[in-house]
């Protein structure tokens, strides 16, 4: 299984998971299976608020799944309907949410959940 986390410097395993999809800087990606991590830089980092291409911003590399401390509602149904979900990280560096996302810890976003803008009142869910 592949599992993408945004970050905001590459460390590996030992990355603390970003706290936004689209504005990360990197992605790492970690193959469980082969145990396989490797390192992305963001190409959709700079677009305009509410239209992440997170295929784009992965640079058309296919994970299994995210696991993000907050998502918009675009980001998370572009990537839902790639068969994708998206799970909110907890605390932690990426080796923790990896244990935790097998121990099944780690909830599912919903579009509920999603980052509505970051002023005032915007209903981010980080």
């Amino acid at each position: 299984m592949k599992l993408c986390f945004p970050v905001q410097e590459n460390q590996g395993m030992e990355s603390a998971v970003y706290n936004h999809f689209g504005s990360a800087p990197f992605f790492v990606l970690v193959d469980t299976e082969s145990e396989q991590v490797t390192a992305l830089g963001n190409c959709d980092q700079h677009h305009a608020h509410g239209a992440c291409n997170p295929i784009m911003a992965l640079n058309g590399e296919m994970v299994d799944a995210v696991v993000v401390g907050g998502i918009g509602g675009g980001a998370l149904m572009k990537l839902n309907n790639k068969g994708i979900p998206v799970f909110r990280a907890a605390e932690g560096t990426i080796r923790q949410n990896v244990a935790q996302f097998f121990a099944r810890e780690l909830p599912q976003f919903t579009l509920q959940h999603t980052c509505g803008g970051h002023g005032g009142a915007s209903g981010c869910a980080h």
